[in-house]
């Protein structure tokens, strides 16, 4: 079992619980997927950098990803329907756990000048969006095979119906907010 689900259950509920005043354990907010998305417009024109993208990414969250098509042609862009423009995972159960745990305690802090990640990427509806710009902070990454330096989008849905209740439930995993 992954450590940041036996952190949730021994610490984080009994304080939600206590901070929220809920009656019930059913009622205690929890993660229920992750999804990580990779732009990768310029892979357009070359189709070995999102076999690599794809490669990365796959070997970061330990899942095969799927890639995304363009759903519609934008001729300034130099782009056609069904042209790949990037890729995605989305994580559920043990994996998105260990996914979670290696970005918080490894990954997040190898960035660089890292004061801690924005308390404002929060949707309304207790959802949580952070951007990473560089995928070789995470250690699964050979850096003598990386082309191109990408950035990706990490979504993580929780059940919380408030951004305080998704604020308090990613504190107690240990999410380094900024003040």
């Amino acid at each position: 079992m992954a450590r940041l689900r036996e952190q949730y259950v021994r610490d984080a509920v009994p304080q939600l619980m206590k901070t929220f005043g809920y009656k019930n354990v059913m009622q205690v907010p929890k993660v229920e997927k992750v999804v990580v998305n990779v732009g990768a417009g310029d892979a357009k024109d070359n189709a070995k950098l999102m076999d690599q993208i794809v490669a990365d990414l796959a070997r970061i969250t330990g899942q095969k990803p799927v890639v995304t098509k363009a759903k519609k042609s934008i001729a300034n862009f130099h782009l056609r329907e069904g042209m790949p423009v990037g890729c995605k995972v989305t994580l559920r159960g043990e994996r998105m756990y260990e996914f979670l745990d290696r970005m918080i305690t490894v990954a997040l802090p190898r960035v660089r000048d890292f004061k801690g990640v924005s308390g404002k990427g929060f949707d309304g509806r207790g959802n949580y969006t952070l951007g990473i710009t560089e995928h070789i902070i995470f250690p699964e990454v050979d850096l003598e095979n990386v082309e191109k330096v990408k950035g990706m989008n990490v979504c993580i849905a929780t059940t919380a119906k408030t951004d305080e209740e998704c604020k308090e439930l990613l504190r107690l995993f240990g999410m380094p907010f900024r003040n």
